[in-house]
């Protein structure tokens, strides 16, 4: 993949879930990058993703996209801006493929399901506006059985 999503907190501290996971086996560049970019740019938004490097991963980025946590409000929005954001950072980096995970349905509490709905919606009006994309191939990538199970529910209910 030429960049990953990380579901990341709008400070970029790497602490845990998905953001630790990354952030490990990246090295200390991608916190160090993420550090640095908090500095310059302040706390990151739903709908304006930050990036890194890849750091030592087989990626060339990571693009940090803050999903909402679930209760405070516009959660279905805030999580459909991150999405759009994340492609939009990577038409920006000139990448055609981008793997993202299911953002917000860890320690921020979303619903699988409703997150699943969110972001293939997301994923699609994205192509729908943006036809001549470079971004060729988004993988969508699940950490266990029972979210996997949810995404593939909401996916075949979506498409027949």
């Amino acid at each position: 993949m030429d960049a990953i999503v990380n579901a990341a907190n709008e400070r970029l501290a790497h602490g845990g879930g998905v953001a630790w996971a990354i952030s490990k086996k990246g090295g200390a560049a991608i916190q160090q990058e993420s550090d640095d970019w908090v500095r310059k740019h302040g706390p990151v938004s739903h709908a304006h993703p930050a990036w890194t490097s890849g750091g030592l991963l087989p990626a060339k980025y990571v693009i940090h996209a803050v999903g909402p946590v679930w209760g405070d409000g516009d959660e279905d929005k805030k999580l459909s801006d991150a999405v759009t954001g994340s492609l939009h950072v990577a038409e920006e980096l000139k990448c055609e493929t981008l793997s993202m995970p299911a953002i917000s349905t860890g320690i921020f509490g979303f619903p699988k399901d409703r997150a699943a709905g969110v972001i293939f919606k997301a994923v699609a009006a994205y192509f729908d506006k943006n036809a001549n994309s470079g971004v060729k191939q988004v993988r969508i990538v699940l950490f266990d059985k029972a979210t996997i199970d949810e995404f593939l529910k909401v996916w075949n209910m979506e498409n027949g």
